[in-house]
C-alpha cells in the first residue's frame, strides 16, 4: 500500500506521542531523584535509577521508528512538507536531550547516600535555597516538555528566559554553601554534594532550553541562538 500524506500524519503523530509520554517519564525520574535527597530513604536512590532502564529502551525506539518513518518515505517516494522534515528532526533531536537528562537524574540520584550520611551523622540539612534551586529545575523541565506536548512557542520562549533564573538560584546556593562552610555550619561532605547537584540542575536547564530552541523550531520555522548574553531569533526560509 502507498505510503500516503495521512499515513505520514498519523505516524508522525505516534511518534509525537510517544516523544511526549518519554517527557513526562523523565521528568518523574528527575523529580524520584530529589526525592531520594530530601526524604532520606534508603531505598529512593535505586528507585528513582531503575525508572532510567524504560527511559533507554524508549529512546532507542523512538530513534528506530524516526529512521523507519524516513526510509519508508524514501522508498515510497512520499513528498514530505517542510514542516513534516522539521518535525522528524525535532523528534530526534529531543528524544537525545530527554535521555541525556535522565542521565543527570541518575547523577543526581548517586548523590543522595552523602546527603543522608551527612543527615544521620552530624545532623546536616541542606539549605533552603537548594529546595529553591530543585524546585526551579523540575519546573524548567515541566514547561519544556509542557510546551513540545501543546507545540507551543510562547511557553518554549518562557523556558528559554528561565534558564537565567536556574542560574541565578544556582548562584545563590554556592554562596549559601561558601558562607556555611567558612563558619564551619556545614560538613565539606555535604557542601561538595550540593555544589556537584547544583551543577547537575545547571546541565538540565541547558538541556531544557535545547528542547525549547527545537520546539520554537517545528513550530514557527524561528531558530534560537544564545549570542552575547540574549536570546537571537533567525528565521529559516522555506
Amino acid at each position: 500500500m502507498p505510503l500516503t500524506q495521512e499515513m505520514l500524519t498519523a505516524r508522525l503523530e505516534t511518534l509525537k506521542g510517544g516523544l511526549v509520554q518519554q517527557g513526562w517519564q523523565v521528568q518523574r525520574m528527575v523529580e524520584a531523584s530529589f526525592n531520594a535527597i530530601f526524604s532520606g530513604e534508603p531505598d529512593a536512590a535505586a528507585r528513582a535509577v531503575a525508572l532510567d532502564e524504560a527511559i533507554d529502551r524508549v529512546d532507542v525506539e523512538l530513534e528506530r521508528s524516526a529512521v523507519s518513518l524516513l526510509t519508508d518515505a524514501c522508498k515510497e517516494g512520499a513528498q514530505l512538507d517542510e514542516r513534516q522534515v522539521r518535525t522528524v528532526l525535532t523528534i530526534v533531536k529531543i528524544n537525545n536531550e530527554l535521555e541525556r537528562i535522565a542521565d543527570v537524574g541518575v547523577s543526581i540520584a548517586g548523590e543522595a547516600s552523602v546527603f543522608r550520611q551527612c543527615a544521620e551523622g552530624a545532623g546536616a540539612e541542606p539549605p533552603q535555597t537548594f529546595r529553591v534551586l530543585s524546585n526551579s529545575c523540575v519546573g524548567i523541565l515541566r514547561d519544556s516538555v509542557m510546551s513540545l506536548d501543546r507545540m507551543d512557542p510562547k511557553l518554549a520562549r518562557l523556558v528559554l528566559m528561565s534558564e537565567t533564573t536556574v542560574g541565578a538560584f544556582k548562584s545563590a546556593l554556592v554562596r549559601d554553601i561558601q558562607q556555611q562552610v567558612r563558619s564551619q555550619a556545614m560538613p565539606v561532605d555535604l557542601a561538595s554534594a550540593l555544589h556537584d547537584t547544583a551543577l547537575f540542575c545547571v546541565n538540565i536547564a541547558d538541556h531544557c532550553t535545547n528542547i525549547a530552541e527545537q520546539v520554537m523550531y517545528v513550530s514557527s520555522g524561528t531558530i534560537m541562538r544564545h549570542m552575547q548574553g540574549k536570546w537571537e531569533e533567525f528565521r529559516v526560509e522555506g
